[in-house]
């Protein structure tokens, strides 16, 4: 019973965090781009499971979808294909090979350093920019709030 109550007010802390999390992203934000990663399969990685199930990946994503929906934001997903972390955000070109193991890179093309969270951070927020600006989905789909989509539904009925 001692450890199910300590299990128990562990994961209620780590739900509250993410409720904190999520409502403040969302209200500071009108758009909030997102790479589609599987974290089913990320789970798998016997190195990285524990961690990345510790975070709740999927639950900080189904949060932020739902509380668009209700503060009427616009929550972008970007395929998981899309190499954000391979290309540079200044010249656009894509390295043909990267390991995870590597931090920090030098682009061939414009000799720009730089950090590889960092850099893919830009490259997700450019790529949603430019599929919301562009009206149409990249897969695997992209969440819009139901009061974007009825004004969108109106113009076009206009």
């Amino acid at each position: 019973m001692k450890v199910a109550k300590i299990h128990a007010k562990i994961a209620d802390r780590r739900q509250d965090f993410l409720h904190k999390l999520t409502t403040r992203l969302i209200r500071e934000n009108q758009v909030i781009s997102l790479e589609s990663l599987q974290v089913k399969n990320r789970i798998q990685n016997h190195h990285l499971a524990k961690s990345i199930a510790d975070v709740g990946w999927g639950e900080l994503v189904r949060q932020l979808e739902y509380k668009a929906t209700w503060y009427g934001r616009t929550v972008v997903k970007i395929d998981k294909f899309y190499p954000s972390s391979k290309r540079c955000y200044d010249c656009g070109h894509i390295m043909p090979k990267m390991s995870l193991h590597i931090r920090k890179w030098t682009c061939p093309e414009c000799g720009e350093t730089h950090d590889r969270d960092i850099n893919a951070a830009q490259n997700i927020l450019a790529a949603g920019l430019a599929v919301l600006a562009c009206g149409e989905a990249v897969r695997p789909g992209r969440k819009q709030s139901s009061r974007l989509g009825k004004l969108q539904r109106s113009r076009k009925a206009n």
